[in-house]
């Protein structure tokens, strides 16, 4: 595992992800296509608490204390016990770039981390540091993603009495 690679790529998505939700207006921000899909406010509110919550604490006991249970979350829960379509963007993504920043920093100080180190999970199967580093990495990039697909989504719809087909296969 290129572990310089990966700790670039999630400096750059974090980037991308700040970029994606500049210039959104709070309506925007809380617009969702249909039930099932997240706003943007839901998506990086997710960010925020995977962050701090889930990758970097199980990576972290993963390489330091595979001894511990491993710690719950509830992400599909939190979006709205926590009512993160109620929050105000600005503030959700510092918050996220700040705990990313953090989760650099405590990368960059881990001195030849063993990737191939485990614990049980509680779904029956051991994750492996490496496992959990290279899954954060792409977990980003599935979000990413879906703050494209939530951009484009909202940009058809308000141009709704145009035919968007001349831009390509949707």
């Amino acid at each position: 595992m290129d572990f310089e690679n990966l700790k670039c790529l999630l400096a750059q998505q974090a980037e991308i992800i700040s970029l994606l939700t500049e210039a959104v207006t709070p309506e925007q921000a809380r617009w969702k296509p249909d039930a099932e899909t997240w706003s943007i406010l839901e998506i990086v509110n997710h960010l925020y608490d995977e962050e701090r919550e889930d990758f970097r604490a199980h990576l972290d006991m993963i390489l330091h204390r595979p001894e511990e249970s491993w710690s719950p979350i509830r992400p599909f829960e939190w979006v709205t016990e926590r009512r993160y379509n109620e929050r105000d963007l600005d503030t959700s993504i510092q918050q996220f770039l700040a705990e990313r920043r953090a989760s650099l920093a405590w990368l960059e100080s881990l001195d030849a981390p063993n990737w191939e180190a485990s614990m049980p999970t509680p779904w029956g199967t051991d994750m492996r540091a490496g496992d959990m580093f290279a899954s954060w990495v792409v977990h980003d990039q599935w979000h990413i993603q879906q703050l494209v697909q939530i951009r484009r989504a909202y940009t058809i719809a308000q141009a709704a009495s145009y035919d968007v087909r001349y831009a390509g296969r949707l």
